[in-house]
């Protein structure tokens, strides 16, 4: 029993070391000793965990957007918040996250999107699914702010859940090409209009 431990916390290690460098550097920009040496596990012990860099990198994202889900959810759950502030609040952070220059807190789906989605299918898939993942909670806490009378948006919550993650997503790129906060503070404002909180 602790040998499978130790394989799932050495497992987690590498993804862990892995998400930081990969944040700062990309995938491809990245070789597996760099990753291997920095978690200080030997190269052998990687095709132990993951069958390839492919692989690994499906892993990589799965790993990031469960933690992220979860922190969404509990942003999404706060108590004494009316849905309209707790929806609010994960904007907030998202700019503070991704405005940071602390590579371990970036978000890989705005790091990697562009770099992988051609490169590999399986990559694609676990992005597709952890920003699908992202949209649903969005669209419920938009669902519940419309119904609570926190919250009045044109249309329907889903829709609007899928242009407000599209136009953070691109603020993130944005602000990264321009090194500034306005496109968050455009995106924020735009926000507004759209949720009406």
């Amino acid at each position: 029993m602790a040998h499978v431990n130790g394989n799932a916390d050495t497992r987690q290690s590498i993804l862990n070391t892995a998400h930081r460098i990969v944040g700062a550097k990309g995938f491809s920009g990245v070789g597996l000793n760099e990753i291997l040496a920095a978690a200080d596990v030997p190269k052998g012990s990687f095709y132990h965990y993951f069958g390839s860099k492919e692989a690994f990198g499906e892993a990589l994202l799965a790993d990031y957007f469960e933690e992220y889900l979860a922190d969404i959810d509990a942003t999404l759950a706060e108590s004494g918040l009316s849905h309209a502030e707790r929806l609010m609040n994960y904007w907030r952070k998202w700019q503070a996250t991704q405005g940071s220059l602390d590579y371990q807190r970036k978000c890989l789906a705005v790091k990697l999107a562009a770099e992988v989605s051609d490169l590999s299918e399986p990559m694609r898939l676990a992005l597709k699914r952890g920003t699908a993942g992202i949209i649903d909670r969005v669209t419920g806490a938009i669902e519940a702010g419309v119904a609570e009378g926190s919250l009045r948006v044109d249309g329907e919550p889903r829709a609007a859940a899928v242009t407000l993650y599209h136009l953070w997503l691109g603020a993130s790129l944005m602000a990264k090409i321009e090194r500034t906060n306005a496109p968050f503070d455009a995106a924020m404002k735009a926000t507004q209009r759209i949720l009406n909180p």
